[in-house]
């Protein structure tokens, strides 16, 4: 008997249990099950494997199990799990293949008895049969191959396999290669908490004893990396975002479908409910109460799948659809949006990049990636190392440029303020004091401003204001119209006035006017005021 079942499974024609989304047909063997919402639900499945177990669980999509046993004829509706996404994505017979024999029993000597333990499950090469093309599939066998690849990759731990973008603080974790022993490379954190990432060749160490072949910083290389990524994908960037908007409807009108399906069955299970509670006899009441609450539980699900609906149909107003046109035209600004995460950026890289061996050129200090991109595209990227004392939290160039301008003729003082008003914040993101100023001249080697060398050839507007004997309001107004000269060392800094300037006609004549505001004299302009 066991071997006519093994020689009626080689032909496909025995009628194994089959899974959710098939039935055995009386006429035409196996076959699509005629609920349209169980083939939706599977194709659904397949349709957004990438993220399908959180997206259906968040649109609240039910699955199909079984109430009759092995049956398949009656189902219950019950919310998305996670076994049963994966049961479906790992079962061959919906990319239309008839598969048998795909567990064994073993036999283990234990305690000097035999025992036996089933449903160990073989390696797909070893199945007994295998049919591809039996029967229609809801995928391909092609995609069915892919899928089963992508969950190897995605199973993190397993030898020989590819960490999958699980989040952290590192682009790169995962990708990177040795190009000395072949290894992959280790991701630590140094520094203050959270830590800055560190990549190391640190397996010879561990295994072997062997010294590191090589260790960078993971900083410069993340942003070399993603900024090569989106020059990459530029060109691409508007088809990319149409691509993405019709995606982003397409899920829309699945979530839509989904629903309608829905309430489409729980309006036949309320008016089957209906037409039991109406052949009931109405003096049996052990049997009409409970018919009667059936008919009331299915009434209330059809209300709420009505709503569920009309909440899909109706448009928020709060929510705009997102622009991706416009993303597409930035895409730096795109990828740091604060919204994206940095598991977002790990999944979207694997997309179009395969592997990077990573090395260090010790003559130049740099770190050389091979980029090996999907499709078989190479290209190479050569990242400088930073030296000793440079780092992330350096001065500005801009802040050092206006101080070695400053610093001969303003103090440390009037540096900060002029710095504070520019907007130039340190190295640290704080704001600048005297104290801070001369610490970073010192370092940098800057000459301090020394007062007791001053000449008498440049003022400062206090100064100037206490030669004329006015305040420092007449002196900002003389300078703003023109009438006294005056010269800053970059934008926002403080006002270098020359002596020789106070003595000029224009000045004394300006500084003479004490009837009327001091403003510049125009033609055809008649006076409010007289001098007498």
């Amino acid at each position: 008997m066991l071997d006519a079942a093994r020689a009626k499974a080689r032909r496909g024609e025995l009628r194994i249990s089959v899974p959710i989304g098939y039935v055995w047909h009386r006429e035409i063997g196996l076959g699509f099950d005629p609920d349209l919402r169980i083939q939706e639900v599977v194709r659904l499945i397949f349709a957004r494997f990438r993220e399908v177990f959180l997206s259906m669980l968040a649109e609240q999509v039910h699955f199909p199990r079984p109430s009759d046993g092995k049956k398949l004829i009656a189902f219950e509706w019950t919310p998305i799990r996670y076994r049963n996404v994966i049961s479906v994505l790992k079962n061959p017979f919906y990319a239309g293949a008839y598969a048998y024999g795909k567990g064994e029993k073993r036999t283990e000597i234990v305690d000097g008895r035999a025992r036996k333990s089933y449903g160990h499950r073989k390696p797909l090469e070893e199945w007994e049969v295998l049919l591809k093309d039996h029967h229609d599939g809801y995928i391909d066998w092609a995609e069915f191959e892919r899928n089963q690849k992508q969950l190897a990759v995605n199973a993190y731990g397993k030898v020989g396999g590819v960490k999958s973008g699980r989040g952290g603080r590192a682009l790169l974790a995962g990708l990177l290669s040795c190009g000395r022993c072949g290894r992959h490379l280790m991701v630590s954190y140094s520094g203050r908490p959270p830590g800055q990432p560190v990549y190391r060749c640190e397996r010879p160490n561990q295994m072997l004893g062997l010294p590191r072949c090589f260790t960078f910083g993971g900083l410069r290389v993340d942003a070399a990396v993603a900024r090569e990524l989106l020059r990459a994908v530029e060109p691409m960037a508007v088809e990319a975002a149409v691509e993405a908007e019709r995606r982003y409807m397409e899920a829309r009108g699945e979530k839509q479908r989904i629903v309608e399906l829905e309430l489409q069955q729980a309006r036949y299970e309320a008016s089957l409910a209906e037409r039991r509670y109406a052949a009931c006899d109405p003096d049996n009441r052990l049997i009409a109460a409970q018919l009667e609450r059936c008919w009331e539980a299915a009434l209330r699900r059809v209300e709420t799948c009505q709503a569920r609906l009309e909440a899909v149909q109706r448009p928020e107003p709060a929510v705009v659809p997102p622009d991706f046109t416009g993303l597409a035209n930035d895409l730096g600004a795109a990828w740091n949006a604060p919204g994206v995460t940095m598991r977002t950026r790990q999944r979207l890289l694997r997309a179009l990049v395969t592997d990077i061996i990573a090395d260090v050129d010790d003559a130049t200090r740099e770190v050389v990636l091979t980029i090996h991109w999907r499709g078989g595209q190479h290209s190479q990227l050569r990242v400088r190392k930073p030296k000793s004392g440079e780092h992330g939290c350096r001065t500005p160039e801009e802040a050092l440029a206006v101080m070695r301008s400053m610093a001969t003729r303003w103090s440390d003082e009037d540096i900060a303020a002029s710095l504070n008003r520019m907007g130039m914040p340190t190295g640290h993101g704080k704001t600048w004091t005297a104290h801070r100023v001369s610490s970073v001249r010192r370092v940098n080697g800057i000459h301090a401003y020394r007062s007791a060398e001053k000449n008498s050839e440049w003022l400062t507007m206090s100064e100037a204001a206490a030669t004329l004997g006015v305040t420092h309001h007449r002196i900002r107004r003389l300078i703003k119209e023109g009438s006294l000269p005056a010269e800053q060392v970059v934008p926002g800094a403080p006002y270098q006035i020359r002596a020789a300037d106070l003595q000029h006609e224009r000045v004394a004549a300006a500084i003479g006017r004490t009837s009327r505001p001091c403003r510049i004299d125009h033609k055809n302009q008649l006076l409010m005021f007289t001098d007498t």
